[in-house]
């Protein structure tokens, strides 16, 4: 069993946003304590350790993740179908934009709103031709906030996996696991 090194420790507690306080009040020792670990000043009993250790994990599994929102089923259009299949789609799913996905790999993005102003002779253009940009994408390991940071400037984020998309996540994912 290796044991965690103070930079370890200190790693894991800011990677987590928690504060020596925070850390020590769910470990149930002192911050001072926290902080003398953390600095290489003290070695900490075993049992301090593993007090310490548990409550790290615990904070860990009380983060959000992508792969807990996600959705699995993208309901994408390819860059060559038509402009037409892509409104069709987003009708038939009750969406206002759609990811646009080439071979695994998001592209672009196309939205109601990128179709609003097309004449009629444009349902049959390629949607390559109307696309905005793509979603932004992020690891299964994203976290909660993360994810909302981009959602402020975005409608939605691709979840993706050795650069293959296995997942979509939008503001309603998020309101509904929060509810």
């Amino acid at each position: 069993m290796e044991l965690p090194t103070p930079a370890d420790l200190r790693q894991r507690r800011t990677e987590l946003g928690l504060t020596q306080s925070e850390l020590a009040d769910k470990a149930e020792v002192s911050q001072p304590l926290i902080a003398r670990i953390e600095g290489g000043d003290v070695d900490p009993r075993l049992s301090t350790l593993r007090r310490i250790v548990n409550a790290l994990e615990k904070a860990e599994s009380d983060v959000i993740r992508a792969e807990d929102l996600m959705n699995e089923a993208v309901v994408s259009v390819s860059p060559d179908d038509s402009v037409g299949e892509a409104a069709r789609k987003m009708e038939e799913e009750a969406y206002s934009q759609l990811a646009v996905i080439q071979d695994g790999i998001p592209v672009g993005s196309i939205s109601q709103s990128d179709l609003v102003h097309l004449d009629s002779e444009a349902r049959d253009e390629p949607v390559e031709e109307h696309m905005s940009e793509s979603f932004p994408t992020v690891s299964k390991d994203a976290t909660l906030d993360e994810i909302s940071n981009l959602l402020e400037h975005y409608k939605a984020v691709m979840i993706t996996e050795a650069g293959e998309t296995v997942g979509i996540i939008t503001e309603a994912d998020i309101a509904a696991r929060l509810s």
